[in-house]
């Protein structure tokens, strides 16, 4: 049975195939699949990094660009809840989480409407 190497233990070929590894995920949301790194060099390793990094940037302004949208637009809904029928913001939400069959669950409400992971955290302080 092959043991597996500590990252100090790895070439830096090895760091660089598993750092591409990470970062492709990051920049399409899935690993990459068929992809033959075995032949290249650090050269070519570090040209998909700047490529990755590329994408992985522009990815994130696309997803904050998205999360504020829908962050406004959710608000709206409960302005609009509230002024046709929903007595607190807590009705409203109710009224949400069924509508989108969430279950109570703020975090899957946050999935399934695209606000940012921890929307509706209490702040502490």
């Amino acid at each position: 049975m092959e043991t597996f190497k500590t990252w100090e233990e790895m070439t830096v070929l090895e760091q660089y195939a598993g750092t591409y590894w990470d970062m492709y995920k990051d920049a399409y949301g899935v690993r990459p699949r068929g992809i033959d790194t075995t032949a290249w060099t650090e050269a070519d390793f570090e040209r998909e990094f700047f490529q990755l990094s590329v994408t992985i940037a522009e990815e994130d302004r696309v997803r904050k660009e998205s999360q504020e949208k829908a962050s406004h637009d959710f608000e709206m809904r409960i302005l609009s809840l509230q002024q046709t029928g929903a007595k607190t913001r807590d009705m409203a939400m109710r009224w949400v989480h069924e509508a989108e069959g969430s279950n109570g669950d703020d975090e899957y409400l946050c999935f399934l409407i695209g606000l940012p992971y921890g929307y509706f955290r209490k702040e502490t302080a």
